[in-house]
């Protein structure tokens, strides 16, 4: 058992938070999720590292040079949720909520949910 197995659910998601705020998606692929995880958002379900990948592309464009705000972040055994807020180019989010399943040291299943609203001119 290696060391990222032997870490809690909040650890991996302390740190699957950590990296998201840096930018770093491929740190935190392979530090904190599985290789055959699955992420459900918006009707569809992502497979794998390469789904993540994508679903962070997808994030970036509608919020390019994002900075976020996290909530309420609530752990019980190998769950977490999460409320999110975050802002990037003319756009922001105010109702993020992410909920993970954590199994050995590994998200192994999450679902997102976020409405992208676009912000007026000043």
């Amino acid at each position: 058992m290696d060391r990222t197995e032997k870490r809690s659910a909040r650890e991996v998601l302390d740190d699957h938070l950590k990296e998201s705020q840096t930018g770093s998606v491929e740190a935190d692929l392979a530090r904190n999720y599985a290789e055959d995880v699955v992420v459900l958002m918006r009707g569809e379900a992502h497979h794998g590292h390469e789904g993540v990948r994508g679903l962070a592309r997808l994030l970036r464009q509608e919020l390019p040079d994002a900075s976020f705000e996290y909530g309420s972040c609530v752990v019980a055994s190998e769950f977490g949720f999460l409320e999110w807020s975050g802002r990037g180019g003319q756009a922001y989010v105010k109702d993020g909520a992410d909920s993970y399943v954590i199994r050995e040291g590994k998200i192994v299943a999450q679902t997102i949910h976020y409405t992208v609203q676009r912000s007026s001119a000043s």
